[in-house]
């Protein structure tokens, strides 16, 4: 037998003997006067001398993390709502029973304690135990040192003891909480109206990405779990619904990485009768009251691997730059690549491609084709230029067309639309741009997108009949945006992958597994 079954056993023994002793071995409530951080806030500046006086009685619930056995007494912690308590027992004061109950206790069990406060010879508020409730059985043991874990799957994949034994990982999703609240705060502020649309959608629309397909039974059709929620919202702006946001799950059936999670978290909004400075504006005071929230400072730690050493930058939220697209390739441009270009070097295919070329020429990592748009070569260009300088704030707009199927075009440039993106920390947190409200122009759009699956890119957005209907009724001018916020809760919290900011992230079945074994019959 393992180990693990071992202690496993030994211990619904002792769970077992717990029910012998009279206790209930999964009661269903304890009444508690306080919870753990109530007390040691409310009584951590009392003295000893004014606990005592006042015989302050207690009666509190928590996890057991810590035992330190002295002959007839001990000196143990409970743990609860991230904060930890000392309890004192002793057995002249929980009597035999309680003392024999105390006895078949394990880290990780659950009870409920009552008695007063007091303070140990040490100083170290405590509560004085005068009985005993078990709560609960931890069948399997915590891990001593979680932190040094090889595998660092096994703390996402058990999530649940992560939370248990790594304070820090808790810190981390309280400010995730905080963010979300603030975001609505700011959009419920300016008289946004949150709503929800459909998850399964018979078109995937709203962005460019592959979709995860699903099937419905009763009614035999194909649906796809949503890349975007956007062409709904924007049915409702059609409506009548001027300002609405969603903070919503998103699908999308591509790779892993930092940065990637098939099912992620974003915030949509959408603005009737204003463009893309002004929801570009609003985002941005989203943005900065949020991490005013989460870290109670506009500045935030973000921690960058250099040449095998860490560099901690401060990002400051209050702070923020803006460039267009081809302001950043401008001012980005490297040095060992020849002269900097100028604004002429975008106006023809010819000279973007010798924009390439010259880079290339100095650092050969940028993937070009002659046949695609020119607007999808400038976007590629400035992925190679420019967004490995964008760790402070940054906003980047006016962006190709050809990589904007549905906002809308410059008046005076119609190769360029009125979009933004917001960078921090080297990658992109924030989409938004001047809705596109011309029916006859979204269809060119999509068409013009059909062309691109024909060439072989499955990502590519495809028709959507009763959206260009909706827009036919009468959409008004908009401004309309999308917030990861995984990754702005990476960027606040200094977390370097999506999956230590995602509660219960994607991940391959376990060796040995239910679901691995329907994969792979053959390691049966």
């Amino acid at each position: 037998m393992a180990l693990d079954e071992e202690i496993y056993e030994l211990r619904r023994q002792k769970l077992q003997q717990i029910e012998a002793l009279g206790q209930r071995t999964y009661p269903t409530k304890y009444e508690f006067t306080h919870t753990l951080p109530q007390i040691v806030t409310d009584y951590s500046p009392k003295t000893g001398e004014e606990l005592e006086s006042a015989r302050v009685n207690v009666r509190v619930a928590g996890r057991i993390v810590a035992i330190r056995l002295m002959g007839k007494a001990s000196f143990s912690h409970l743990q609860q709502g991230g904060q930890k308590l000392q309890i004192y027992i002793k057995k002249d004061a929980v009597g035999e029973q309680g003392w024999d109950l105390f006895k078949l206790l394990d880290l990780g069990d659950h009870i409920g304690v009552s008695g007063y406060l007091f303070r140990t010879r040490t100083g170290e508020l405590s509560v004085h135990v005068e009985s005993i409730t078990f709560l609960s059985k931890d069948l399997r043991p915590l891990p001593e040192k979680w932190h040094g874990l090889t595998d660092v799957e096994l703390r996402y994949r058990q999530r649940y003891v992560d939370l248990v034994v790594n304070p820090e990982v808790r810190d981390v999703f309280l400010k995730r909480s905080r963010l979300v609240q603030s975001l609505r705060r700011t959009f419920d502020s300016h008289n946004f109206v949150e709503v929800e649309t459909p998850m399964m959608q018979p078109i995937a629309g709203g962005a460019v990405a592959r979709p995860f397909v699903t099937h419905h039974n009763t009614l035999d059709m194909d649906l796809y779990l949503r890349i975007a929620p956007e062409l709904y919202l924007k049915r409702l702006v059609v409506g009548g619904l001027d300002r609405v946001y969603e903070i919503n799950r998103n699908f999308r059936n591509e790779g892993l990485g930092w940065r990637w999670n098939p099912e992620f978290t974003m915030l949509e909004a959408y603005q009737a009768y204003t463009d893309y400075q002004g929801i570009m504006n609003l985002t941005q005071e989203a943005i900065t009251e949020a991490a005013k929230a989460v870290n109670g400072s506009p500045i935030s730690k973000w921690t960058v691997s250099e040449d095998g050493k860490d560099t901690v930058h401060e990002l400051d939220w209050s702070n923020w730059q803006r460039f267009t697209m081809r302001e950043a390739i401008l001012k980005f441009w490297p040095e060992k690549a020849g002269a900097k270009p100028e604004m002429s070097d975008f106006s023809s295919p010819d000279r973007i491609k010798a924009l390439v070329t010259r880079f290339n020429a100095a650092h050969s990592h940028m993937a070009y084709d002659p046949n695609e748009p020119a607007g999808k070569t400038i976007a590629s260009l400035f992925e190679s230029v420019a967004e490995e300088h964008l760790t402070q704030p940054t906003i980047i707009y006016e962006f190709p067309t050809a990589v904007s199927p549905l906002s809308k075009q410059k008046p005076d440039e119609p190769d360029w639309t009125e979009r933004f993106e917001i960078f921090a920390g080297q990658m992109e947190i924030s989409n938004g741009f001047s809705e596109l409200n011309d029916p006859e122009d979204q269809r060119r759009r999509f068409e013009a997108q059909l062309k691109e699956r024909e060439r072989g890119d499955e990502e590519a957005h495809q028709m959507d009949e009763d959206y260009i209907r909706a827009l036919s009724y009468g959409m008004p001018p908009a401004g309309g945006v999308g917030i990861g916020v995984d990754r702005v809760c990476m960027l606040l919290t200094d977390s370097h992958t999506i999956r230590d900011v995602i509660l219960f992230p994607l991940l391959r079945p376990e060796k040995g597994s239910a679901a691995e074994n329907a994969k792979n019959p053959d390691h049966q």
